[in-house]
């Protein structure tokens, strides 16, 4: 595939020109989410999930979401994120720059087209000409008296011109109406009876008589003429209220031979699927005739979809191909639209190079006119010149409110730093440019800011935080503010490999590349909180109560503090799953829910900057370090951890055929995880404090081994409620705290599961009781940071994933942590005020 490396990067990276659309709507719509997948209505509907397209999108849908491979899976993902979240997720998936919006389908609970304006840099109305006219005859005339063809003509085109600079084309639907055999000459006698026709149906209007249809149709035309506007026509398939003999584009010959109308570009949608062959034809002979192959993509199956873009281009010129979603109600129509156009793409494009059709830089330039220039030429549209990542999605007033922004980024020492810019500064310069910052900054331990000795970092070179624009959140304690995670480039589209969210990035790849999988990760965030006291004129920090594990008034003293952290997490899109005291004197747990390991990193993130400031303005101090009090309970932030494929949890057994409750494959990635514990600790645990906590009979999995629902282990498999007996769906390791960073926590974790499944690693037995009671038979995993980092340096597999620098930086930033804490015992005590 090496061959087609640049057709793919031209595939990959061009941003799309959605040129036909509809309007989504709210999630409590009554309209069925089946409809994401087919044209069907009524009983037909029902039998929507034994196509080949639902098959395929549902795969395609869970994957992106990291839900259970299932309708009522990606229905509940749907309604637990909201459709903002969705439609962003959806839509940044999909990079689509500018969408054209036929509003003339009358949806429950639509969303008007001002709406979209936050889904894409440009949005652009197309007008539907009988939808128009079917307003214009339910408003009725102003004087009450009876539509003349004269008087609803001058309505119409009064209306029609007055929005005609306001609109990117036109759009007619008389396929579905009266058919394409469109008379242009149609009698004005004709046209006012099928107008009498038509009023004396009643209301609400419906039309359906030719001879108006055809009316209207050469009416609107005329106005195309004057405003230089073009006509997109449904042609092919559709639902059933399509004859679909009448919907062959060879019927608008008579359209296409009227010399009047010659210089109006005709956009024949849907491929005119199943009649592409005869749409190509048309494009190669009539000037004006152009084709747009939304809704055969991604609606067909895969051989459907090639086959149709393929007769498009036997005949067709380049230049007048253009991609569509069609997309219809529901955001992931946008998303699958999208996806599958540049497969289909990439794939004919790519016999065409190997036909001798194209070469591989002329299908790339193929690729840039299909997807964006034809359609910014046909309709006019500017996306000026910055790259998507660059333009923030904004609503029309947010620049105006918003008065700073935070980049966010947390070190190799796990702690959290930020940049703020002046919302202006941000969205004219940042997104682009980015921010500098010092190479030092990646070398800083938790005593000290500066960098370490050892880490080959230091104050001379500078990166550039660039915003990740897909998680910039307005931060809910500080409503005129928002807060974005930064990525660390070298220069802007270049990575830097210290950069930790891009490490978890890059391991992710190969575990996808290599495997076909997808890591899950959830987190369960412990951590005290602390109320300020003053004795003998000194200020202290002290837990807020003393009240035992799961205690009642532990939550009615904090129920204040968490109603608002759960509602900001709310707002972010974290999903809070339970919460509860923990055993430690003024000690807590949420557990957040599990999705892809990057957005499970990202929320621990975001979730530390709610809970801390939270926290700070109900006069508390929230902390998560290992072992706030040394005769107390120590705050894990344990992970639990399953894989995925194709939207599916593979981890846990699907067969007879598995030992202990899971695949092969969850066992060989979770050997690899044990085999390499000591190591990742380096990551998980990066602090001496971190080995205050991991000790026998602590619930922290002080020794090298794994048990099923076994609390002592650092590792244990996990059977939650509405799992089969005897199956279990995901792994937790118990040995990771809230001073990791949780990029670099996550890429250690899968870097050692790749090492597992390269060598087909095999578990020992699990251990079934406390492995205290057995510790001559069980390795010790490191007592002290030094002995995980020895553990570390000794560690090719993470070294050759995780990359060399950014190991010899952490080895660097933990050996200092171990000498400044050795040399000053009470020093632990200040990490409150930076975890």
């Amino acid at each position: 595939m090496e061959k087609f490396a640049e057709l793919r990067l031209a595939v990959d990276s061009v941003e799309l020109v959605d040129a036909h659309a509809h309007n989504l709507v709210a999630l409590d719509t009554t309209l069925p989410f089946l409809k994401c997948f087919s044209e069907a209505d009524g009983d037909a509907l029902s039998y929507a999930p034994h196509t080949l397209s639902f098959k395929r999108s549902l795969r395609d849908l869970a994957e992106l979401y990291g839900s259970e491979f299932s309708l009522n899976g990606i229905e509940e993902y749907r309604r637990r994120h909201g459709l903002e979240s969705i439609s962003s997720k959806c839509f940044k998936a999909a990079r689509i720059a500018a969408i054209l919006i036929d509003d003339g389908i009358e949806s429950d609970k639509k969303h008007e087209i001002d709406w979209h304006k936050n889904l894409a840099p440009v949005v652009g109305r197309i007008l539907r000409i009988e939808r128009l006219a079917e307003k214009i005859l339910d408003e009725g005339r102003p004087d009450g008296s009876t539509w003349t063809l004269d008087t609803f003509t001058e309505a119409f085109l009064s209306k029609l011109k007055s929005v005609a600079n306001k609109i990117v084309g036109l759009k007619s639907i008389a396929a579905y109406r009266s058919g394409l055999d469109i008379n242009t000459n149609v009698l004005k006698e004709e046209a006012q009876e099928g107008l009498f026709e038509v009023l004396h149906a009643g209301n609400p209007v419906h039309i359906t008589n030719k001879s108006f249809i055809d009316y209207i149709f050469t009416q609107s035309m005329e106005v195309a003429l004057q405003y230089d506007l073009p006509m997109q026509i449904h042609t092919g398939f559709g639902d059933r209220d399509l004859d679909l003999r009448l919907s062959n584009p060879l019927h608008l010959r008579a359209l296409l031979e009227d010399k009047r109308f010659s210089k109006i570009a005709i956009v024949l949608l849907h491929a005119s699927y199943p009649f592409s062959k005869e749409a190509s034809y048309l494009a190669s002979v009539y000037p004006q005739v152009y084709l747009d192959f939304g809704l055969a993509v991604p609606k067909l199956s895969i051989q459907g979809m090639m086959s149709a873009v393929k007769e498009l281009l036997e005949l067709a010129p380049i230049k007048k191909v253009m991609f569509s979603t069609d997309g219809y109600a529901f955001p992931e129509t946008f998303y699958l639209g999208a996806k599958r156009a540049r497969e289909v793409v990439f794939f004919v494009l790519r016999d065409a190079c190997n036909d001798g059709d194209l070469s591989i830089t002329e299908a790339s330039e193929v690729v840039r006119d299909i997807f964006s220039n034809n359609a910014k030429e046909l309709y006019k549209i500017n996306l000026g010149h910055q790259p998507l990542e660059s333009r923030a999605l904004l609503s029309w007033n947010q620049l105006d409110v918003t008065t700073f922004v935070r980049l966010i980024w947390v070190d190799a020492s796990g702690q959290h730093r930020c940049r703020v810019v002046p919302g202006k500064r941000f969205h004219n310069v940042v997104t682009k440019h980015g921010v500098g910052l010092t190479i030092a900054s990646m070398g800083m331990s938790s005593f000290i800011d500066a960098p370490a000795d050892g880490t080959n970092l230091s104050g001379v070179g500078e990166i550039r935080l660039i915003p990740d624009l897909s998680t910039k959140w307005n931060i809910p304690w500080a409503k005129q503010e928002e807060m974005v995670l930064a990525d660390m480039h070298l220069r802007p589209g270049e990575a830097w490999e210290y950069c930790p969210r891009d490490a978890l990035r890059r391991v992710s790849k190969v575990l996808k590349d290599e495997f076909n999988l997808v890591m899950h990760a959830g987190f369960e965030n412990e951590f005290y909180l602390l109320k300020r006291v003053v004795r003998e004129g000194k200020e202290e920090w002290v837990p807020i109560d003393a009240t035992p594990y799961c205690s009642t008034s532990a939550f009615d003293a904090t129920s204040p503090f968490f109603h608002e952290v759960v509602a900001a997490l709310k707002s972010l899109n974290i999903p809070v799953e339970q919460l509860h005291a923990e055993a430690g004197k003024g000690q807590f747990e949420m557990a957040f829910g599990y999705t892809d390991c990057t957005g499970a990193a990202d929320n621990v993130v975001f979730a530390h900057e709610v809970i801390r400031a939270v926290a700070r303005k109900h006069g508390l101090l929230a902390t998560f370090m290992p072992k706030y009090a040394l005769d107390d309970i120590g705050s894990g932030s344990h992970v639990h951890i399953s894989l995925w494929e194709n939207g599916k949890n593979v981890f846990m057994a699907s067969d007879g055929q598995n030992r202990h409750g899971m695949s092969k494959i969850g066992e060989q990635f979770m050997a690899g995880v044990l085999s390499h514990l000591p190591s990742i600790l380096a990551f998980t645990a990066p602090v001496p404090n971190s080995y205050d906590r991991i000790q026998p009979n602590t619930w922290s999995g002080a020794y090298k081994c794994w048990g099923k629902e076994n609390r002592e282990a650092p590792l244990r498999t996990a059977c939650p409620p509405g799992v089969s007996d005897g199956v279990v769906s995901n792994f937790e390791i118990k040995a990771f705290d809230g001073c990791a960073n949780p990029h670099l926590g996550l890429a250690s974790i899968i870097a050692s599961g790749i090492d597992g499944l390269r060598r087909q690693l095999s578990l020992p037995e699990p251990v079934d009781v406390n492995p205290y009671e057995l510790d001559s038979e069980h390795q010790r995993l490191p007592k002290s940071l030094s002995e995980s980092v020895e553990a570390l340096e000794n560690d090719s597999v993470l070294k050759e994933l995780i990359g060399e620098k950014l190991l010899i930086a952490i080895r660097g930033i933990r050996k200092a942590e171990v000498a400044h804490y050795s040399q000053n015992k009470d020093a632990y005590k200040q990490l409150i005020h930076r975890y």
